[in-house]
């Protein structure tokens, strides 16, 4: 016997069709409709019959959706699959390095499966959390995942809901934990089918429709993003979630979603006796977001901190337009600033925003590892307009000491995938709707929208185009090549520092200090006994470190140290023990 249920409180009746035939279902209480089925067996179709329109809907919670967004849902046994990680104990956030990938051009082949095929060249870079872009159900066979409209489904473009459980598995196998990256700020343009079961959405934002959090019967929409969220942790085995754009998420109650999330979060953790972490990617600057709920917080475990990628691009790239104006301007004291702060806009005015924007961090209470530090990401490089990563602009030693940076900065560290490397392969803005008028909708918004930052039109790939999905594949015949192969034992060997040497993980803000030069374009982090020397600049330079050095643990390329100094070349970092 199988039950069916869903929310659909405005509905007269509701019908469930189950491999072709009709039961009626029972409205039982605050708008809840159930029915119970003999003889279902997993992989059974199913679709929903509402009022008296015969059109098949598929399930809002729907595990399992085979042939796409539009068609039936299918039966799927979430006790079905063979776990192997019993012993897992999970992975904290604190002290931990991400890697943030997209499945679907990871690898060539673009699947779970072939993905699993990887995860030791992770393993060896010395990864503790695998962040997977947004792996819901998607319409179309290629999206970067946030255009999803089937929540609880894991794409078959990918292989759907076991290929995860096994890439998840085979994950936990090799040490590391998994991050996934979900959104409940919005829904995409095709298959959004919630709106005809009840009040979910109210009204839209720049990306589509937006939900009721707030307004009349809520409560149950509420209950739709947080069990989502619960069942990732528990029945998937995910370690933490990405929670994309929390600024669209509009939510006037006493008690935020954010919050009320994360009190669950917690009671789960409890119970599966694993940390499980909530990141929010947030444009707000409010420190509240990771302030713990004893601080009446919202009691997330950290945040993706644009202002240091920005600081840290421009400071590289020199590069000034749009909203790195401000971090432009504010030059290597900016990214001293950010190294201390994590946030530039402190309540200060943003140009690009045209008003005061963000609030101090009290970095007496709020450790660094809550804020996620990185010099790329799938945003900062896929929303440009032609997807090139800092590699074509920067030095492989420039490369080399922004990683130098992030890897030994008080922060959360993460990684974009092939960054490790120095991939050349670009990653590009990428989607594929079945209706053409929503491909043309795509072309033309994104045509705008880079036109507005100057960009010419013949610069931005057509979305909807297969080549500009896969040249945004990975090449994994790079690694091996220089200079690629330099790069890559260097972020090995800076991943392997930061887990040796304590004075790299010590998260408190208030204990770092940065030393600048800017006609030198020198930069120096202090972190405990340790000091972090980057020569940004194109001239061989002579840097004072406060104390004697004792020993140089790691350097781009061999520098000469007396007494409290060391002479250091062009484009290259080193880091030295004093005292």
């Amino acid at each position: 016997m199988a039950e069916f249920a869903v929310w659909a409180p405005q509905r007269e009746k509701v019908r469930v069709l189950v491999d072709g035939a009709t039961h009626p279902m029972e409205r039982v209480d605050a708008g809840w409709w159930r029915a119970e089925v003999r003889d279902v067996a997993p992989g059974t179709a199913y679709a929903f019959l509402l009022d008296d329109d015969e059109t098949p809907l598929p399930d809002p919670r729907s595990l399992w959706q085979p042939t796409g967004v539009h068609g039936a849902s299918r039966v799927y046994d979430q006790h079905g699959f063979w776990w192997t990680d019993h012993a897992w104990t999970g992975k904290q956030l604190p002290g931990s390095v991400l890697y943030e990938l997209h499945i679907g051009t990871f690898t060539a082949e673009g699947t779970f499966d072939a993905a699993i095929e990887r995860l030791d060249h992770l393993a060896q870079l010395g990864v503790d959390l695998v962040e997977v872009l947004p792996v819901n159900a998607v319409d179309g066979p290629r999206n970067w995942g946030y255009d999803g409209v089937g929540w609880y489904a894991v794409t078959e473009n990918y292989g759907g809901p076991d290929a995860f459980k096994r890439f998840v598995d085979a994950c936990h196998s090799r040490g590391m934990g998994v991050v996934l990256d979900v959104v409940y700020n919005h829904l995409g343009p095709s298959g959004a089918y919630l709106d005809r079961f009840g009040p979910y959405f109210a009204g839209s934002n720049i990306w589509g429709p937006s939900l009721n959090l707030d307004g009349a019967e809520s409560e149950h929409v509420r209950r739709y993003v947080i069990e989502n969220a619960l069942m990732w942790l528990r029945d998937f085995h995910v370690d933490g979630l990405r929670i994309d754009a929390i600024h669209a998420l509009r939510d006037g109650g006493a008690t935020h979603v954010l919050e009320q999330l994360a009190a669950e979060v917690d009671a789960l953790s409890a119970h599966v006796r694993r940390p499980l972490s909530l990141i929010a990617e947030s444009d707000l600057n409010d420190p509240k977001i990771v302030t713990a709920r004893e601080g009446v917080g919202y009691g997330l475990h950290a945040q993706w901190c644009d202002d240091i990628h920005h600081c840290l691009h421009t400071t590289l790239t020199g590069e000034a337009q749009g909203y790195y104006a401000d971090f432009a301007a504010a030059g290597l004291a900016g990214l001293a600033h950010v190294f201390t702060r994590a946030f530039l806009h402190e309540g200060t005015w943003s140009s690009f925003r045209r008003r005061n924007h963000g609030a101090p961090v009290d970095t007496r209470r709020i450790p660094g590892h809550r804020f996620l530090a990185y010099l790329q990401n799938h945003d900062q490089i896929g929303n440009r307009a032609t997807g090139d990563r800092l590699t074509e602009s920067l030095s492989p030693g420039l490369l080399a000491c922004g990683a130098a940076l992030v890897l030994t900065s008080p922060f959360t560290p993460m990684l974009f995938m092939g960054e490790e490397w120095g991939a050349r392969t670009p990653w590009q803005f990428f989607s594929y709707f079945p209706e053409p008028a929503l491909r043309d909708a795509v072309r033309e918004g994104r045509t705008a929208e880079f036109a507005e930052h100057g960009w010419g039109d013949a610069e931005v790939p057509d979305p909807n185009a297969e080549s500009t999905f896969l040249d945004s594949k990975l090449d994994w015949d790079e690694p091996t090549q220089e200079p690629h192969a330099t790069l890559l034992q260097m972020h090995r060997e800076l991943i392997a520092l930061r887990k040796a040497w304590p004075d790299l993980t010590n998260p408190w803000l208030d204990e770092v200090e940065v030393e600048i030069d800017d006609a030198q374009r020198t930069i120096v982090v202090h972190r405990g006994a340790l000091r972090v020397v980057c020569n940004l600049g194109g001239e061989e330079t002579t840097i004072a470190l406060g104390g004697p050095v004792t020993r140089i643990l790691l350097a781009s390329e061999p520098v000469e140290g007396a007494d409290d100094a060391i002479t250091i070349g062009p484009e290259r970092f080193a880091i030295v023990r004093v005292g």
